[in-house]
């Protein structure tokens, strides 16, 4: 390829999507180089769903403890270990990191471990000084947690430093209504903590259907989780004795041991040398692309959560295979953003492909729904009163199923099937068709009448 430049391909970050498009861009011939300041790896294997769901597993044994019980398993007395879990999750974060790396180093990828810059329209500077040239370069550098500005926000933390914590805390004030602010709900009161949580406005998880976000307030109240809706930060102060006090907008002052903000992601682009060389730009930093992921800059491209499309890792891997093969392979490849499975890992967790009901309906008019209301077999054993809903959304006219939503035990499991079948736009008749898999809950998605 090119000879003028030091490097076909210069990545700037190795989260997910920087590591596949470097890893694909060099099995296609390419002289490729990343950098990353922080480990190899990025936010979903470091500090992101990798190590966060492992605390969903670790917080699950909680309720399994006790309902064990009900299936005749004498339990004797049981402890938590917090820096247990914590140093084993690190331990296997740490492997992870190793394996990304040595991915890399097999493709024979230049590895920086430091802050790179653009300073030049083909040009990138390290923190060392050292300055390399590239024929493209890839933004691949991600989001970062958001922090509301408050007097003492310095005093909270994010999800990036709770899987660092040296203790639990007793109790927890968490911001946010979102996937991250409920799954580390979950993770605290199965953990013993006392968990609030305050949200500006009186919706959790946007985006999602109502009638599961709904079911899961419902069941986190019963969990004990409290939730204060309508709510802004004031200020945050320690106490004398060491909590901290917090105000807010429309209710009481509380106190707790530790503040989460779990307010939303923002790109990471500040610091990047991108309004220098041009690079477009939109209001919440996030880098402008088009259906390709080429920036207004020909030659520079970027991948991932910088560019505040869909953040999800599976997404932002797409779109760096996507850019190998476009730029590199020879096979212009863009992403399709339809039909995007998701999931919240909450206690029980939540998963939904397609359209909501309120979405259908705004886009399609003549909407059928079909629901599945149900208790889950082992819940019905161990005594433990939470229901199960699935909701099926389908075309009126056409039959076809526009969207499936599900929350219960392994509803994310089962979802990752079921989107296939919502994605080849198969309808009502094809499920109903299908003969159950019996006992299981998976069954109820052919059930429904």
């Amino acid at each position: 390829m090119a000879d003028e430049y030091d490097y076909d391909l210069f990545t700037i970050g190795a989260g997910s999507g920087g590591v596949r498009a470097s890893r694909v861009s060099a099995a296609h011939g390419a002289k490729v180089a990343i950098a990353e300041e922080h480990r190899i790896g990025g936010t979903c294997v470091i500090r992101g769903c990798v190590p966060k769901k492992m605390l969903v597993y670790g917080a699950q044994f909680a309720e399994d403890l006790e309902d064990a019980q009900k299936f005749g398993w004498t339990v004797g007395e049981t402890k938590f270990d917090w820096k247990v879990l914590r140093d084993n999750v690190f331990e296997d974060v740490d492997r992870i990191n190793g394996a990304y790396t040595n991915t890399l180093e097999t493709h024979d990828v230049k590895i920086f471990h430091e802050k790179a810059r653009l300073t030049g329209p083909h040009e990138i500077t390290l923190d060392s000084g050292k300055v390399v040239t590239a024929k493209h370069i890839l933004i691949a550098t991600g989001a970062t947690p958001h922090v509301p500005e408050c007097p003492g926000h310095e005093l909270g933390f994010t999800s990036n430093e709770a899987f660092h914590l040296d203790e639990l805390p007793k109790r927890i004030l968490i911001a946010g209504g979102g996937y991250i602010a409920n799954e580390f709900a979950g993770i605290f009161n199965e953990f013993g903590t006392h968990v609030t949580i305050i949200n500006r406005s009186d919706k959790i998880l946007r985006g999602y259907d109502e009638s599961l976000r709904d079911r899961l307030l419902q069941i986190s109240m019963m969990k004990g989780i409290e939730f204060k809706f309508h709510a802004e930060f004031r200020g945050i102060e320690k106490t004398d004795e060491g909590c901290l006090r917090v105000s807010m907008t429309n209710h009481d002052d509380i106190e707790v041991d530790a503040v989460m903000f779990a307010t939303g992601r923002v790109p990471h682009t500040k610091d990047l040398g991108l309004e220098d060389v041009g690079i477009e730009m939109g209001e919440k930093g996030e880098i402008k692309v088009d259906r390709f992921s080429k920036t207004n800059i020909d030659h520079i491209y970027a991948v991932g959560d910088c560019t505040d499309r869909v953040q999800l890792t599976p997404v932002a891997i797409r779109e760096g295979q996507a850019f190998a093969d476009t730029v590199f392979g020879n096979d212009p490849t863009s992403v399709s953003y339809d039909h995007i499975p998701s999931a919240v890992f909450s206690h029980p967790p939540m998963a939904g492909v397609g359209m909501t009901e309120g979405e259908a309906k705004n886009q399609l008019g003549s909407v059928k729904v079909y629901l599945s209301d149900f208790k889950a077999m082992k819940n019905v054993v161990a005594g433990r009163n939470e229901r199960s809903l699935y909701k099926m959304i389908c075309d009126g006219d056409s039959g076809r199923i526009v969207g499936l939503h599900m929350i219960g035990p392994e509803a994310p499991e089962i979802m990752q099937a079921a989107a296939i079948a919502v994605k080849a736009g198969l309808t009502k008749k094809d499920f109903d068709a299908t003969v159950a898999l019996h006992p299981t809950m998976a069954e109820e998605l052919v059930l429904m009448r």
